[in-house]
């Protein structure tokens, strides 16, 4: 059976951060974790080795696959920052408009650092990411 690799545990977030290489991604990282912290209302904790995510919800797919993730998250990736937010909601793409310079996959978006983005753009995505898991996924 399929074992999921990124699991809540208890790996310190600063320590995780301190380890960034590039001192700006490092300093943005940091900015991040304010921010998320502060908007989501959550204590960041690690999820896997290098994603450090907020709250968190269970998902059962109609196949039985299912599991534990993050409500939101980011991880200061060597190539680019990754932020996680919740995939299928429709008002990502909408808000995704006024964001700033970045690229989007299925379930991350990509950005190079905290100065090309809008910052209440980012609060709004993760506010929303928040809303849409917590109305898909009740009794959490």
């Amino acid at each position: 059976m399929y074992e999921l690799k990124t699991k809540e545990n208890e790996s310190s977030v600063i320590e995780f951060i301190e380890h960034v290489d590039n001192p700006k991604k490092r300093e943005d990282a940091y900015e991040l974790l304010d921010i998320f912290t502060e908007t989501t209302g959550y204590k960041a904790k690690m999820w896997g080795p290098s994603i450090i995510g907020f709250g968190s919800y269970h998902y059962k797919y109609e196949s039985g696959h299912e599991g534990d993730a993050p409500l939101v998250g980011f991880s200061p990736r060597k190539a680019k920052i990754s932020l996680y937010f919740a995939t299928g909601d429709s008002e990502r793409d909408a808000l995704l408009k006024d964001f700033g310079k970045h690229t989007a996959g299925k379930a991350c978006v990509y950005i190079n650092k905290i100065a090309d983005i809008n910052i209440d753009v980012l609060i709004k995505l993760i506010k929303q990411s928040v809303i849409f898991l917590r109305e898909k996924y009740p009794n959490q």
